[in-house]
């Protein structure tokens, strides 16, 4: 390879649980280099890249950013530690892709791609669906009229979780469904209708303090509604819907993207529209690198974030006043 195609050496922030979704698409791929790994525990960063073929093992994560071939880091990080690290990461010259959601909060997520504007460096969400095929086409039948004008975006996102020690339940980490599913369906929404002008949003919180169900309706311009559900407490579900004065598009699989079809759906019958599958992950570690090379746009950037967080800040505010939010 030429210095400019040469593979973007990369590290990664924690040994968290989504690692294991992203590791092997960076394995796979002749753009990515994953040279490091880095823990609070170094027994515990040596024995993970022992598992997963890594060479070098920090602790704390400080010492990986203080590598200096280290070009890039994904930080699984809990969401409370996403935009610290980021600016940390940035600070020291790093780009950055932090796994979703950045934040809950607009000051932080404002703040760490102010740090990557002073470093010069990328910072990017991690909203790996975003980056699939079936995505790009979802966009595009839209774009193209396939259902005519769109009128309603319907989503949903679910598990079944109880055990009260999971990060994703425990306040002090901001978890609950909301951050950690909903999160798509707020994106998704975001994509196919812009930005919501209004939303307003209603939560079940269940015995861990977290928000076990949430539902949320966002309007954006145009008169296009989006409305979706999520839960940590209800059926393992994930759908979206795009529909349209003249049919609807629909997904059973959205976000994690492993069976991707699409179906047209319009009164004189269904049209199956199939993608070639992808591994998402690897798409957005390599979209990422392409950008540090030059030889691309980061498909996700500061305005696209900015807008996440606005409309999850939004609808949180919803849910706690009972009344309807303006953006």
């Amino acid at each position: 390879m030429t210095t400019l195609e040469a593979a973007v050496k990369w590290g990664i922030l924690s040994t968290a649980h989504i690692n294991r979704k992203v590791i092997p698409g960076a394995h796979a791929s002749e753009k990515v280099e994953l040279i490091a790994v880095a823990s609070r525990d170094l027994r515990r960063a040596e024995e993970y890249a022992r598992e997963w073929e890594i060479d070098r093992a920090y602790g704390p994560y400080e010492t990986l950013l203080d590598d200096a071939e280290v070009e890039a880091v994904y930080i699984s990080l809990p969401n409370t530690l996403h935009c610290e690290w980021s600016i940390r990461a940035l600070e020291a010259g790093k780009h950055v892709l932090c796994e979703k959601p950045m934040s809950r909060h607009v000051g932080d997520v404002e703040a760490a791609f102010g740090a990557a504007e002073t470093a010069q460096r990328i910072l990017m969400e991690a909203f790996m669906y975003r980056h699939n095929p079936q995505t790009k086409r979802l966009s595009e039948l839209v774009d193209e009229g396939a259902i005519g004008d769109l009128r309603l975006v319907r989503s949903c996102f679910s598990y079944s979780l109880y055990d009260a020690e999971n990060i994703r339940l425990r306040t002090e980490l901001e978890g609950g469904s909301l951050m950690d599913v909903g999160c798509y369906c707020v994106s998704g929404s975001r994509l196919l209708a812009g930005e919501p002008e209004r939303v307003y949003g209603q939560q079940f919180v269940g015995p861990s303090g977290t928000d076990w169900v949430f539902t949320g309706t966002m309007r954006s311009p145009g008169d296009v509604v989006a409305q979706f559900d999520c839960g940590t407490a209800l059926p393992e579900r994930d759908q979206l819907e795009a529909i349209g004065s003249d049919g609807s598009l629909f997904l059973d699989d959205p976000w994690h993207c492993n069976e991707p079809v699409i179906e047209l759906r319009r009164d004189a019958g269904m049209e199956l529209i199939e993608v070639e599958p992808a591994d998402s992950y690897r798409l957005e570690l390599e979209n990422l690198s392409d950008a540090i090379r030059g030889a691309a746009d980061p498909l996700l950037g500061r305005e696209d974030a900015a807008g996440q967080v606005r409309a999850i800040d939004a609808l949180y505010r919803s849910a706690v006043s009972g009344t309807a939010v303006s953006l």
